[in-house]
């Protein structure tokens, strides 16, 4: 289970993000969208929604710089163990309240808001909302319980998901790993096979057409 779980799943869960988002694009391009329901409740998207990009943001460069970039580079560059560590939770709590409490509200809009907003709310929408709930729980979990630095995640983890880019996954580093670890890696590779079937699409138009594209202006009655 050890060797499927870590040297087989990534790999399943890595082609059905790239092909599965390819197909969509190429043969479904018109459910490539958030389908956005800014006009069923606009007023709580105020705060929620840039609260919810900006933890997202955060969290993702926390996680490229502490995941992609190995350890002895940046002891290279005079930043020790301790250092780092400090510099990881200074950046990586305020990313987790930001993140997990955007998330929140806008779960809140979703499925505690108005009976439109309930009845647009599809099946595959409740799953990305579970999934994404738990991955970041167990992200912050796994952050709060090793303030302390017991646990050094770029000895195992980060080495190991390199190793998986590089077509050589080496699991024996993911065998001592904490369970709210485990939990973590296990619940990224499920929201990467949920990607392609979800709103989350959208994201990849952010750097070409999104941000120039027209706004969609809806009259009141």
């Amino acid at each position: 289970m050890n060797t499927f779980f870590y040297g087989v799943l990534p790999y399943i869960a890595l082609t059905v993000f790239v092909f599965g988002t390819i197909i969509r694009y190429m043969y479904f391009e018109r459910n490539w969208t958030t389908k956005s329901s800014e006009f069923l409740d606009k007023k709580s998207l105020k705060w929620a929604n840039p609260i919810f990009h900006l933890g997202l943001l955060m969290a993702f460069g926390g996680h490229f710089i502490g995941i992609l970039v190995p350890k002895f580079v940046t002891e290279m560059s005079g930043v020790d163990e301790h250092m780092y560590h400090m510099i990881a939770l200074s950046g990586g709590v305020p990313a987790g309240i930001l993140f997990i409490g955007g998330f929140l509200l806008l779960a809140r809009r979703r499925f505690l808001g108005n009976a439109r907003m309930k009845r647009n709310t599809s099946t595959m929408d409740k799953w990305l909302y579970l999934v994404l709930f738990l991955t970041m729980a167990t992200g912050m979990a796994g952050t709060l319980s090793n303030v302390g630095g017991a646990f050094d995640y770029r000895e195992s983890i980060s080495p190991w998901f390199r190793s998986i880019l590089m077509l050589s996954p080496d699991v024996s580093l993911m065998e001592n790993i904490p369970a709210v670890f485990q939990a973590h890696m296990f619940l990224w590779m499920m929201t990467a096979i949920l990607f392609p079937f979800t709103r989350l699409v959208h994201c990849l138009s952010l750097p070409f057409e999104y941000l120039m594209r027209a706004n969609i202006i809806y009259r009141r009655k």
